[in-house]
């Protein structure tokens, strides 16, 4: 495996592997590494030839009062797994190589990015949808691999890449979960013995939303209401929110009827967790 630092080395050994012929697999991330982002790289590695993975915490996507300084980081850790998955070109770019100027030029998906995360941490998404592009810019053509349990962070960079005429295909992953069905997170870190134990009410609770859809309900509130009576119901768990909405537009239909995702997002002690699931009607 090449680890490189550059914006340069990481176009000219990718400009080398295309003009060969051969495919570019791409899985960006924010490093702590674990089994979720594995599995996006053993994805990858069973569809493409080449395989690039970068590693940048990225300042754009936190608000001022979140956790960026905190956030946990193990290169060492993380080179070795990236690795054992058979990662061929990781790319850990300084701050001052992603921007060495101040940014004057950011990247806004309207709609699809407000509601949600968007409207309960208003600057996120322009954060990653700048970061996103640049690293697509850097990368050039290829299959980009995310996890689903960022949905609407998925549904953000798909519309992004249509918008935009982007040459990369957007593949969402299934999460990756714990055995109790918590999702796997670098956030869950965070957790103490006691709101680990308690964090599987959020998976719990949007797994009794999509039984209740599956059983008959189309009343969106009725499905809100039960989703958050469980997560309000744990007292270690500060519920931010807990919705079904239109799989594709991210509004909530007024009858829910077709492809639907149930999300939440919860706070246990210092960790802010989110997840979510899927289910047709």
């Amino acid at each position: 495996m090449n680890t490189v630092t550059t914006v340069a080395a990481v176009r000219a050994a990718l400009d080398e592997a295309r003009a060969a012929g051969r495919r570019v697999g791409f899985v960006p991330t924010m490093g702590y590494l674990h089994d979720g982002h594995a599995s996006l790289m053993e994805r990858a590695r069973a569809a493409e030839d080449v395989v690039v993975v970068s590693i940048f915490v990225n300042p754009l996507q936190f608000g001022a009062d979140e956790d960026l300084d905190a956030y946990p980081r193990d290169l060492g850790r993380d080179t070795a797994l990236c690795a054992r998955t058979g990662v061929d070109l990781l790319f850990t770019p300084p701050l001052g190589e992603m921007y060495p100027q101040p940014v004057l030029t950011t990247v806004s998906v309207a709609e699809v990015s407000a509601p949600l995360e968007g409207a309960a941490r208003p600057t996120h998404f322009a954060g990653v949808a700048t970061v996103v592009a640049k690293l697509f810019s850097i990368v050039g053509p290829c299959r980009a691999y995310f996890g689903e349990k960022d949905y609407q962070q998925v549904a953000v960079l798909r519309r992004m890449v249509a918008d935009l005429s982007m040459p990369v295909e957007i593949v969402a992953c299934p999460t990756r979960r714990e055995p109790d069905g918590l999702a796997m997170s670098s956030r869950n870190v965070y957790l103490t013995p006691a709101e680990r134990e308690a964090a599987p009410v959020l998976n719990t609770a949007l797994r009794a939303g999509a039984a209740a859809i599956g059983a008959g309900e189309t009343d969106p509130a009725v499905v809100r209401t039960l989703m958050r009576e469980i997560i309000e119901a744990e007292p270690l768990a500060q519920l931010d929110y807990a919705e079904v909405v239109d799989a594709d537009l991210l509004s909530v239909p007024e009858v829910l009827t077709g492809n639907l995702r149930l999300l939440a997002a919860v706070r246990f002690g210092r960790a802010r967790l989110i997840d979510n699931v899927g289910v047709t009607r």
